[in-house]
């Protein structure tokens, strides 16, 4: 299965869970994944939020990341990954003055 960003729709999200600023963002949702190509706009933050039932795998493609994960800060580069865990939690800030470009996905876990 091909998924091809440049066919789904961008939506803009001003304050996306409850962050602050603007993300560009279009995804792919099925039952199973949340599958997003998305742009943060420079000062712009994702809020704070757990991940329940699920865990969230964030690739840098353009910019840098500020991630508050756990309440410790950690700084993401183009090319390196940010992993939140299934019961941890985390937000994004976009701390520069360049769009910050990344894809997530976001799994949903089944129990056994």
């Amino acid at each position: 299965m091909v998924i091809d960003f440049n066919n789904i729709k961008e939506e803009q999200i001003m304050n996306f869970k409850g962050g602050e600023g603007e993300l560009d963002t279009r995804n792919f949702i099925d039952s199973d994944n949340k599958i997003m190509m998305s742009r943060l706009k420079p000062g712009a933050s994702s809020g704070y939020h757990k991940h329940e039932g699920n865990c969230e795998v964030v690739y840098i493609v353009e910019g840098e990341a500020t991630f508050i994960y756990d309440d410790k800060e950690e700084v993401v580069k183009a090319g390196q990954v940010h992993y939140c865990p299934d019961g941890h939690s985390h937000s994004m800030i976009n701390k520069t003055d360049k769009d910050l470009v990344y894809f997530a996905l976001v799994p949903t876990l089944k129990k056994q």
